[in-house]
């Protein structure tokens, strides 16, 4: 456990601050269950984001748990025709909308599942942060810190936790960082066909990570060509899911550059980027995480950073291209950089120099 000094602040990590037990790991990952369910909570019965301006496609997510017809939009406008193709978070729900329907009260089922998905996927999330900071950091009461930080975070209730899917691959690229970090990389093939199925703007955002931490460590590999062979098995994997999900649902194969240009929409990209930047949801989600989180991030290798900065270089290019709705590029860098942002902000608040004298 972490000591305390008499005349200070400052937490010393514990010779096995690294470490940390199964137990206390399935633990902490029902208490952050329990804890998102409690922030998902509104959606059951205090108001329905199916009817909620800037959460419509939670329609969509619906009817996928439900197995009830898509909506209209979905049919008629080729532009959203993609939302059909984010089938994991949706399969998951599935199983606990049966169960809850009429054992709920008046909690809505298909709400719930998407609500007990998401929180799944989220307490994942915050349980992955705490073993990376553990890793990188070896303080436990830091780490724990930085789980409590992204839980809190305007993006995950509002957002994570509001029937949307971005959870389900928010995971799935924290999980990427995690297995490069332990140098698991045996399992970012798994990783990649699961992520892609959560939606599938994770493949682009999956390649430019995993190449920028290829290009970053290749020097200190043992065997840098296993690993390029294994990160582009992983590439081929997510596009041979995505391929053969669209095959499965579509009744014919639909060419990735066919599907490419159906999401395309000629805009302002510099205005569109503007306007995302400005958009409000940008500022709940990163006004106070940047600021905490900047002047640590020193305290992170370049091999967790500059894959991180890819990503998210890729998702303003992935929005620019698509044109998405504001609050489109907040979702997708909280996604990428929430984790890491959490943990450096985390770092800085621990900082005895920050503590008043």
């Amino acid at each position: 456990m972490p000591s305390f000094s008499e005349d200070s602040s400052k937490i010393t990590a514990s010779p096995t601050a690294g470490n940390i037990s199964a137990l206390r790991a399935v633990g902490l990952f029902c208490l952050f269950f329990l804890i998102s369910f409690g922030l998902g909570y509104p959606t059951l019965n205090r108001y329905d984001p199916r009817q909620t301006p800037g959460l419509t496609d939670v329609q969509t997510y619906a009817a996928l748990v439900t197995s009830s017809p898509l909506p209209d939009k979905d049919l008629s406008d080729a532009r959203m025709t993609h939302l059909r193709f984010r089938v994991l978070v949706p399969a998951i729900a599935r199983p606990f909308y049966h169960c809850a329907q009429g054992r709920v009260g008046s909690w809505d089922p298909a709400m719930f599942g998407l609500l007990v998905a998401n929180s799944l996927f989220v307490a994942a999330t915050a349980l992955l942060i705490l073993l990376l900071g553990q890793k990188q950091l070896a303080t436990y009461p830091v780490s724990l810190v930085a789980s409590l930080l992204y839980l809190v975070n305007f993006a995950v209730p509002n957002l994570r936790l509001a029937g949307l899917i971005d959870a389900g691959e928010g995971f799935f690229l924290l999980a990427l960082l995690w297995s490069v970090a332990s140098r698991r990389l045996w399992l970012l093939p798994f990783i990649s066909i699961f992520g892609a199925l959560s939606k599938e703007s994770f493949i682009p955002l999956s390649i430019a990570f995993t190449a920028a931490w290829w290009l970053v460590v290749r020097k200190k590999l043992d065997s840098p060509a296993r690993a390029a062979t294994l990160i582009v098995i992983s590439w081929l994997a997510s596009f041979a899911a995505i391929l053969i999900l669209q095959r499965s649902i579509l009744g014919h194969w639909l060419s990735p550059l066919e599907f490419a240009a159906a999401l395309h929409h000629d805009s302002d990209y510099l205005g569109h980027f503007i306007s995302s930047i400005w958009d409000r949801n940008f500022w709940y989600i990163f006004l106070w995480l940047l600021p905490l989180a900047i002047p640590h991030l020193n305290r992170f290798p370049k091999s967790w950073l500059l894959p991180t900065a890819a990503a998210c270089a890729m998702a303003f290019i992935l929005d620019a291209y698509y044109g998405g709705a504001p609050g489109t590029v907040p979702r997708a860098l909280f996604s990428v950089a929430g984790p890491l942002l959490s943990l450096s902000a985390a770092s800085f608040l621990f900082d005895s120099r920050n503590a008043p004298s």
